[in-house]
């Protein structure tokens, strides 16, 4: 920390250090610089960004597609899978497919949605709740947070 220098002095002071003079804010009123080895300073980043790259998490997300007419073996089975893919770590995409007249039998479709909400309450929670677009309805879930001690 030593105050307010003018460029040519801190250039200067860089020089005899052999280090660079970096500009640090670029606040036309007051800019911050500071002197460093930038090709350091730059290699560490890097190495800082590619370990956080290396320790986060993915999330998928994953479909699972039902008719109107999915019988409760059916349904079970695929909730068996959604189940399995939320206890992955991953989102499920829940998508009920309406074909011909069955367009007018959306409110049955939400009662699918709902049974199918319950039967992986365990696992995960309603993350968009079902909406119709176009000739599907489509209902995201995603996985429940591990509560931390």
């Amino acid at each position: 920390m030593v105050g307010v220098v003018p460029i040519a002095d801190a250039r200067k002071r860089a020089e005899d250090q052999d280090l660079d003079l970096v500009l640090i804010a670029n606040n036309p009123e007051n800019p911050v610089c500071k002197i460093m080895d930038y090709g350091k300073f730059m290699f560490e980043q890097s190495k800082r960004d590619k370990e956080a790259r290396k320790n986060q998490k993915v999330t998928e997300v994953k479909e699972v597609g039902m008719k109107l007419t999915t019988e409760d073996h059916d349904l079970n089975v695929k909730t068996k899978n959604a189940n399995r893919f939320l206890q992955d770590g991953d989102r499920v995409k829940v998508l009920i497919k309406f074909r011909g007249r069955e367009m007018a039998y959306q409110s049955q479709g939400y009662a699918l949605m709902e049974k199918f909400t319950q039967l992986c309450a365990e696992n995960g929670q309603v993350d968009r709740p079902p909406k119709v677009e176009g000739r599907n309805m489509v209902m995201y879930l995603a996985p429940l947070q591990k509560k931390n001690p």
